[in-house]
């Protein structure tokens, strides 16, 4: 699986914002939707998709879990698919949790969601510290041949 780092300005590099909206708990469930409709329009494969959705999810629960109860979602198509989430949380120490290899321990707290983010998109990277913690995701377009 090839990795790249999300775009830090997107629409600086030509890409489209699909969807922009801040968000609380009992909100998420609604988002994700509408990041689905917005992402399975792209032109990902069915598998790609459904992926990249799941890894939305997850970072979407993590910064109302974690991350001070809400936050805000950015998703932009242009020569691939980035989601940027966003949270005011404390932050936190995020090396261990980009490019990790095993799976993780479950806790008492979670413990999978980056895990299954890094593993369901094509990349990751996460900023954190004590004003907040950014969370993006990658999604390639399939080749000609993997459509």
């Amino acid at each position: 699986m090839t990795r790249v780092t999300p775009s830090r300005s997107p629409a600086a590099d030509g890409y489209s914002l699909l969807v922009a909206d801040a968000f609380h708990v009992g909100e998420i469930s609604d988002l994700r939707r509408r990041a689905a409709r917005a992402v399975r329009r792209c032109g990902l494969n069915q598998v790609a998709a459904d992926g990249f959705i799941v890894a939305v999810n997850e970072v979407l629960t993590n910064a109302v879990r974690h991350g001070g109860g809400s936050g805000v979602l950015r998703l932009w198509a242009g020569g691939a698919i980035l989601c940027e989430v966003h949270d005011r949380g404390r932050g936190f120490a995020s090396a261990p949790y980009v490019d990790r290899v095993e799976r993780p321990t479950m806790t008492a707290s979670g413990g999978m969601g980056l895990w299954i983010a890094q593993q369901t998109t094509d990349g990751l990277t996460i900023d954190s510290d004590l004003t907040g913690t950014t969370v993006r995701l990658v999604a390639l377009y399939p080749t000609a041949g993997q459509r």
